[in-house]
């Protein structure tokens, strides 16, 4: 998820650890815990000059439960030598105290990861295999805020106080009760989906659905056809009886060589949900598993890139921060937001 919601549960991880014996200062170290995955993107950025290489690279080895526990190990070794010295500090805490609390800080964070759409190699380095519940947008208010606001308010309280730990606890019942409402949410939207698939006559051979950023209430699905996609929004607000618009996006396969290891990547990245399209004559791929930016334009993709050619190899460019600036957000916010609630 996003860095901050990160934070705040690498921090209520450092203070459920260390809490007691150091106070604020174990959700500072929670908090740098729980951003330590995180640093893959900067990583990968200096490490590889290609772009389709970075992108495989996040959320690879440094978010797989192998990494948490080497991390601990690392990270806790490290932070106790630095920590324990001086009268004051001195045995005040102990290694397993540190190894504890970045196991915590780490492991939750892509544990958490796993239930957005995004994609986790929690399996790494012996499976590639990306873990992906799309039950949680990457950002939501509504998990990320109240568990906050609790962190913030432990944080007034002197660390012997028990209302410090019931307030830290307090936050972590809030996002999980709020993470299990998700998965709940999400069995009942892709019943729905395939309610409606079904109705439309839609034969498709997989399909995946996912809530739009910020909210867990309007809801994207992307299914796969023989010839194309066909992609469709629903609020949980919607009136049942309204059957679902669907639209229809060619897959546009044959303008590339799919089957070239960078490519490949791309769409291994993309679960297969993906399609090629010309734009100003350049190449253009657009990965569908996640919302369109219009709801009146198939072609508007989030997730798009330029493919450039060099040598042998593929690169990418991103589109989204184009597609950001060229597109009215205060008309397409208004748009998502009527959609979602046009029937509550």
């Amino acid at each position: 998820m996003d860095s901050i919601t990160q934070i705040v549960l690498g921090a209520a991880c450092g203070e459920i650890a260390l809490g007691k014996k150091i106070g604020n200062k174990a959700i500072l170290f929670g908090a740098i815990g729980g951003t330590i995955p995180d640093l893959d993107v900067l990583i990968g950025s200096l490490y590889y000059s290609n772009e389709i290489d970075s992108l495989a690279f996040h959320r690879g080895f440094m978010h797989s439960i192998i990494f948490a526990i080497l991390g601990a190990f690392i990270f806790g070794f490290i932070s106790s030598k630095a920590y324990d010295y001086g009268p004051k500090r001195k045995g005040t805490t102990n290694l397993k105290d540190w190894i504890w609390l970045f196991f915590l800080s780490i492991f939750t964070h892509p544990i958490l990861d796993s239930f957005t759409p995004y994609g986790t190699q929690l399996f790494l380095p012996f499976s590639d295999y990306r873990v992906a519940f799309n039950n949680i947008a990457v950002a939501d208010l509504l998990y990320t805020l109240p568990f906050l606001l609790c962190i913030s308010i432990a944080m007034f309280f002197n660390r012997k106080n028990p209302i410090r730990r019931r307030w830290t606890k307090a936050g972590l019942y809030l996002s999980s009760a709020y993470m299990i409402f998700t998965i709940g949410n999400k069995i009942y939207v892709d019943q729905t989906f395939k309610k409606s698939f079904q109705k439309a006559n839609i034969n498709y051979s997989k399909f995946s659905a996912q809530p739009t950023i910020l909210n867990n209430v309007l809801w994207y699905a992307v299914a796969e056809t023989d010839k194309n996609y066909r992609v469709a929004f629903y609020s949980i607000f919607d009136n049942n009886t309204s059957p679902i618009n669907f639209i229809n996006i060619p897959k546009n396969h044959t303008l590339v060589d799919v089957n070239h290891p960078d490519i490949r990547t791309l769409r291994w990245f993309s679960n297969e949900f993906y399609t090629l399209s010309i734009l100003d004559n350049k190449i253009i791929y657009k990965d569908l598993r996640y919302p369109l930016l219009d709801l009146r334009d198939s072609t508007s993709s989030l997730f798009s890139f330029e493919l450039i050619q060099e040598g042998k190899r593929w690169n990418t460019k991103s589109l989204s921060e184009e597609r950001f600036k060229d597109s009215n957000m205060k008309e397409l916010s208004k748009d998502l937001f009527y959609r979602a609630f046009r029937d509550f």
